[in-house]
């Protein structure tokens, strides 16, 4: 269990009351001392460590990203798993939101990222491939497993209910919308499109917007891991 410096004051105000005041006073003033050095050591410390992270990475960003992008999550894998970020997040990994059933978009960026991996991989980098759907209601484990295992065989679907969804999305500042559509089989989902480049124990470091080619991916997530 661990001891404010609080306690400790009042505990060793309590063992040496009887010595005098003017005793007790010098200890207060000690540990009072000693209580504002390892706060302002501690304060140093992680500065240091958060600007030399920020920095380690400052000439592979393509821009500057305000606030916090990203977060832990838990969904069901395309084995019907249900699994978190920890789980799968344990290499660097390039994470995408789509649907399936999206007539376009979503399956040319899928393929442009599995590519992106493949390049790496012949370069000697290994990244996964991770794919989360906006569309739970079509979009179940076993069609995305059809669908990530023709991508690349490294690709993760993720998919779970509509609020489990909606919670990772918000993390990682997506936005989705179901049109409304009469067909309860055949509508579409409006959604931005970026890739979302995350590393393991330090979370989300960049984003790439869909015009990059997989070659250019490639060599912008290799810059993070160089």
């Amino acid at each position: 269990m661990r001891t404010s410096c609080l306690e400790y004051i009042g505990m060793f105000g309590q063992s040496i009351y009887i010595i005098g005041g003017w005793h007790l006073r010098k200890v207060y003033t000690l540990i009072a001392l000693i209580c504002l050095a390892v706060f302002l050591i501690s304060t140093t410390v992680y500065i240091l460590i958060s600007r030399n992270s920020e920095g380690r990475y400052a000439n592979c960003r393509g821009g500057q990203v305000a606030g916090n992008i990203g977060g832990s999550f838990s969904l069901i894998n395309q084995d019907g798993i249900t699994v978190s970020d920890k789980d799968i997040i344990n290499e660097p990994s390039l994470i995408y939101f789509g649907y399936t059933f999206c007539p376009d978009i979503c399956p040319l960026d899928s393929f442009r990222n599995a590519e992106a991996v493949t390049i790496l991989e012949e370069s000697g980098y290994s990244v996964t491939p991770i794919f989360i759907t906006f569309d739970p209601e079509r979009d179940t484990a076993q069609v995305l497993k059809q669908f990530t295992s023709y991508m690349h065989p490294k690709m993760i679907g993720l998919t779970g209910s509509i609020d489990q969804i909606k919670n990772v999305a918000k993390k990682y500042r997506v936005y989705f919308k179901k049109q409304n559509n009469e067909d309860l089989e055949n509508y579409v989902v409006d959604h931005t499109a970026f890739t979302y480049l995350v590393l393991p124990e330090i979370g989300f470091v960049d984003f790439f917007r869909r015009d990059l080619t997989a070659k250019q991916l490639a060599d912008k997530v290799s810059c993070f891991m160089s």
